[in-house]
Formats: C-alpha cells, sequence, structure tokens
C-alpha cells in the first residue's frame, strides 16, 4: 500500500514536470483543470506536452490515447495504468 501511494505521487510530480515544461505555471496545474478550458493547450502545447511525457516516462502515447486527455487526472490514470502495465 505504502509503495502505490509512494509510485502515484512519483507519477504525480513527474507529470506537474511535464507540465512546467509546456509553460503552464505551478498554480494552474489540478488536478481536475482542463487542458483546453483552463490551462489553454494549442497544437504547439499537445506537442511539447507528449514529447516530454514520452521522454521522461519512457513510453509510446498513440492518438488515440491522448486524444482522451481532457484533464489532468485523466493523464495521471493513464499513466498509472500504462506503467503498471509495463512493470508486469
Amino acid at each position: 500500500m505504502k509503495t502505490e501511494i509512494l509510485k502515484e505521487k512519483s507519477i504525480r510530480r513527474k507529470l506537474y514536470r511535464v507540465l512546467r515544461k509546456t509553460g503552464i505555471n505551478k498554480e494552474s496545474i489540478q488536478p481536475d483543470a482542463s487542458f483546453i478550458d483552463d490551462l489553454h493547450f494549442d497544437k504547439v502545447d499537445w506537442t511539447i506536452f507528449i514529447y516530454f511525457l514520452e521522454g521522461i516516462f519512457n513510453i509510446s502515447v498513440k492518438d488515440e490515447e491522448f486524444s482522451k486527455f481532457g484533464n489532468v487526472n485523466d493523464t495521471l490514470h493513464y499513466l498509472e495504468s500504462e506503467l503498471a502495465f509495463l512493470s508486469n
């Protein structure tokens, strides 16, 4: 249980680092923040975000997967399940 909490915090911390690389200020990063409405992502932001997401987490995100990322929490859940799958 404790290990899972540490993993989740580590994933969240890395995800927030990726978001900061796209130019999002720390105060705007909330779990329910919408990429479009709250964080005002455009095509360039998405490209940078996916580039750093794949690099930092060492994963490959398919187009149909990242189109499901409506908010920060959606991405966090995706990363948790993807990383759990890869570790098995």
